[in-house]
């Protein structure tokens, strides 16, 4: 049975890719998934909160709640690219960590 990784551990696997692929996905499906536009601020709030809070933990419990909201549980859509799925695959393994 695997460990449960930290959100420091998640933080540091997917922060980078996540910084690259979030508004890359934003421009791609914005037009037919205009949620997604909300996804993007709600990444850029996260990462400016963790990036001021330093080896602090931040507060983040309203912006995963409201990411689980707009995407209905990180559910992917059947009609977006793989690196839309890789976004929601990842920030659904942040949330998890966040939480534990």
């Amino acid at each position: 049975m695997s460990k449960q990784l930290t959100f420091n551990e998640v933080k540091e696997r997917h922060f980078k890719t996540l910084e690259q692929y979030v508004p890359i996905v934003a421009r791609v499906h914005g037009g037919t998934h205009p949620e997604f536009h909300e996804v993007h601020k709600l990444f850029n709030t996260i990462n400016k909160k963790i990036k001021e809070a330093g080896a602090e933990r931040p507060e983040l419990k309203a912006e995963f709640a409201k990411l689980r909201e707009i995407t209905n549980n990180y559910t992917v859509p059947a009609d977006v690219c793989e690196s839309y799925e890789a976004v929601y695959k990842m920030l659904a393994e942040v949330d998890k960590a966040y939480q534990a």
